[in-house]
């Protein structure tokens, strides 16, 4: 009879230890530190990429964490940043109320600066530049694409989070910062910078009448902001009633920006046909098609460099794969992950991968960057030498440009 009773009882401790493990208190039970938690969880549970969460038991992840102590704001957002680290994935982070705020505002006015656009490195995890901003404290100095930033005013960028890193880089116009820059091959050096306003304005288009009385219009865009797809769209009409007989794009060491937009403006160069396909989790294709009818017919080529990245490269695969453009340069940047903002509660926000994208001839460019129709490689130039004599890149694109026109006009004739 003792016997009997022991085992039943020992096996419903056992099961009470069982359920225990496995059990998540009701959301009415939960403080506002486990609520903002378990938000930011269900978030990505919910729109993140990789459904294995990087091979690991997200669900025991969340209950790890809600078995400890969140006692304040600080203490969520470390656990936060902690569960995401496990990701793996760079681009899926937490943004704090103003690094929220400064997001928003790297896409739309002005900011203050030193003009870099940075991101991780996907093998080393180490903080580089994409690219400078046109006319920017940074691009002045000399600071390219791909060079690795050791350290910030004396801080290891190594200890910094991506946004963080970018606060620190910011600041007040007449402010200096120092950064610890190392290039391949060539060693570290220290560069200081003052900061600046750094304007936004995301293109600048020319006549170009120079090239043996050819008339090309130039286009440089520097980023895809909310009022690109108008700008460009503006520039294009102008460049036509100057009598522009072919374009040059030029998307170099440009660092993407809104997705919509750079869908937006391939739109305006295709009559029809793909723009780009969206893979999410599932697999599921989505596309994003051209209609309508282009602006212009006039032969285009593309400049493109290892700053090339995002959607700048869904822009450049687009007119590539669709036999629009030509590309000329460098092979791009390779970054084909998507990524959409969500809003937390108190005013914080992630920026969660959601999707990949693949050209319409079904390249997936992450990691491996697009191939230019024509390599050409270029040394360092400043700002007021783009699109001159010494733009090998620019040169090339002119030459070709030239050459399509002559096949254009000798089969006319025929």
């Amino acid at each position: 009879m003792h016997k009997r009773a022991f085992w039943l009882g020992l096996l419903v401790v056992f099961q009470i230890i069982i359920f225990g493990a496995w059990w998540a208190p009701p959301a009415s039970a939960l403080t506002q530190e486990q609520k903002l938690f378990s938000q930011a969880w269900r978030i990505v549970s919910q729109a993140y990429l990789d459904e294995t969460f990087n091979d690991q038991n997200w669900w025991l992840l969340r209950q790890k964490i809600l078995g400890g102590h969140l006692d304040n704001r600080e203490e969520t957002y470390g656990a936060i940043e902690k569960m995401l680290k496990s990701l793996d994935d760079p681009f899926t982070r937490l943004l704090k109320p103003s690094q929220y705020r400064s997001l928003k505002v790297n896409t739309s006015g002005e900011l203050s600066g030193v003009g870099l656009q940075i991101a991780l490195d996907a093998e080393t995890g180490g903080l580089i530049v994409v690219a400078p901003i046109a006319g920017s404290p940074a691009a002045k100095a000399g600071i390219q694409p791909l060079d690795h930033i050791v350290e910030i005013d004396g801080m290891p960028s190594s200890e910094l989070t991506l946004d963080e890193a970018a606060a620190r880089m910011r600041g007040p116009a007449g402010t200096k910062v120092t950064l610890m820059i190392q290039r391949p091959q060539q060693g570290t050096s220290a560069i200081e910078l003052v900061r600046d306003r750094i304007s936004l304005n995301s293109v600048y288009a020319v006549l170009d009448v120079q090239a043996e009385g050819l008339p090309i219009g130039y286009i440089r865009l520097s980023q895809f902001s909310a009022n690109s797809p108008q700008e460009v769209e503006e520039a294009i009409a102008q460049l036509e009633e100057e009598g522009a007989a072919a374009y040059v794009l030029d998307l170099r060491n440009n660092p993407g920006g809104l997705l919509q937009a750079g869908i937006e403006i391939a739109r305006l160069w295709l009559d029809k046909g793909t723009v780009v396909y969206t893979v999410n989790r599932q697999g599921t294709l989505g596309s994003f098609e051209a209609y309508g009818s282009a602006l212009t017919q006039d032969p285009l080529v593309v400049l493109v460099n290892q700053g090339t990245a995002s959607a700048s490269e869904i822009l450049a695969g687009a007119l590539q794969d669709n036999g629009r453009a030509k590309l000329v340069g460098e092979k791009t940047f390779g970054k084909g992950l998507i990524q959409s903002l969500f809003d937390l509660s108190d005013g914080s926000g992630l920026a969660v991968t959601v999707a990949k994208y693949e050209t319409p001839g079904h390249h997936d460019i992450n990691k491996l960057g697009i191939t230019p129709d024509l390599k050409v490689n270029l040394e360092p130039i400043n700002i007021d030498q783009v699109d001159t004599a010494v733009d090998q890149q620019y040169q090339a694109a002119v030459e070709l440009l030239k050459g399509e026109l002559g096949w254009l006009v000798t089969v006319g004739a025929a």
